[in-house]
């Protein structure tokens, strides 16, 4: 596939993410999709694989965080490589402290599936809003 129709498929995936249509997410991304979040102490760091991982890591963010704003800025590509800018803003559910993000995805196009997304967010604005005060009843 061509550079330009690499970033529409990721374009098309984030359409797909933000209009809240998961069928049409896991359409565009490839049996063993690996998603890397990299970070400690919020509860969507880690890898996860397939299908079902991604599911899982749709299932942590909704009941997790609450979005009030994500998009992507920017997509810069070359070849299968697809690297997205954004920004997001947001607060952790079970802290209610909100967060603010810039953030780049870079995203594997093969065969018209993307097969692997690596986040780099904000880790440590995203550990501060999902840590408990030490004073908050648990």
């Amino acid at each position: 596939m061509s550079t330009e129709q690499n970033v529409q498929i990721v374009k098309a995936f984030f359409a797909a993410a933000f209009g809240g249509d998961r069928e049409a997410m896991l359409a565009l991304v490839a049996d063993d999709i690996e998603w890397i979040i990299p970070g400690e102490d919020w509860p969507l760091a880690g890898t996860h694989r397939g299908r079902a991982g991604l599911t899982d890591l749709l299932n942590t963010e909704s009941q997790t965080m609450e979005m009030s704003l994500s998009e992507p800025r920017e997509f810069i590509a070359q070849a299968d490589r697809v690297l997205v800018v954004g920004y997001a803003e947001g607060k952790v559910k079970a802290t209610g402290k909100p967060f603010e993000d810039d953030w780049i995805f870079s995203i594997t196009v093969r065969d018209g599936k993307l097969t692997r997304i690596r986040e780099y967010v904000d880790t440590q604005a995203l550990a501060r809003a999902a840590q408990m005060d030490s004073s908050r009843p648990v």
